[in-house]
């Protein structure tokens, strides 16, 4: 949720989407439809999920979990990236938000990769592990609201494989986690679980300072 990198010059920021990542005109046209909305600031960054699809093309990943979807930006990345027996399962609270983005999924030609849910996001990780199992994805990627961010990692824990990824977004959350002043629900949600999973022995990580700060934590 932040359409530019965190701290980056305007001019740095053009510069690094010009010259370091690469969108089909799908993505470039639900871009320009998602900035154009009230809550375009809602949008991940071209950059982290530039990032993120290298990723998943090194992992050779299958399956991706995707809690959150906003406009599908981001779904329309990782489909993108997978190879076209992939699977996307999308979940969001909205149907308005993921209606927009549908389009350019067909365009794109990746809309049969992608399974997309509606409602709240705990009973869909908790369906999905009755029905896939632990260990069925590949990465997840979590970017919905922010106190609930500690119950999506854990169900994401079970339901990523050992050296699947978890990334989680928003880490930084507009450097709200490091001013002592800073006391609301969300803020306090964040810095309890970034302080949680830099001590958490279960994964390795690495916070990487892209969009709005991304943890990527990789299960053992």
């Amino acid at each position: 949720m932040r359409k530019e990198s965190f701290g980056l010059p305007p001019a740095v920021q053009a510069y690094l989407v010009a010259h370091g990542t690469r969108e089909s005109a799908a993505q470039k046209g639900l871009r320009a439809v998602t900035d154009a909305h009230p809550a375009a600031l809602m949008r991940s960054s071209t950059e982290q999920l530039q990032m993120l699809a290298l990723i998943i093309k090194l992992m050779g990943a299958q399956r991706i979990l995707e809690v959150g979807v906003f406009t599908g930006y981001g779904t329309l990345a990782f489909a993108s990236a997978l190879p076209p027996q992939g699977r996307v399962v999308a979940l969001d609270i909205s149907s308005e938000f993921p209606a927009i983005g549908r389009p350019y999924w067909e365009q794109a030609g990746v809309a049969k990769k992608i399974d997309l849910r509606i409602g709240p996001a705990i009973d869909g990780l908790q369906r999905l592990l009755e029905e896939t199992g632990p260990g069925s994805f590949d990465l997840a990627y979590i970017d919905a609201d922010k106190v609930n961010y500690e119950n999506y990692y854990e169900a994401c824990l079970q339901l990523v494989r050992t050296r699947g990824l978890i990334a989680l977004d928003n880490v930084l959350w507009f450097g709200r986690v490091a001013d002592p002043a800073a006391d609301d629900s969300d803020t306090r949600a964040l810095k309890a679980l970034n302080l949680k999973i830099a001590k958490d022995d279960r994964v390795e990580i690495a916070m990487v300072p892209v969009g709005d700060g991304v943890t990527l934590a990789m299960k053992r």
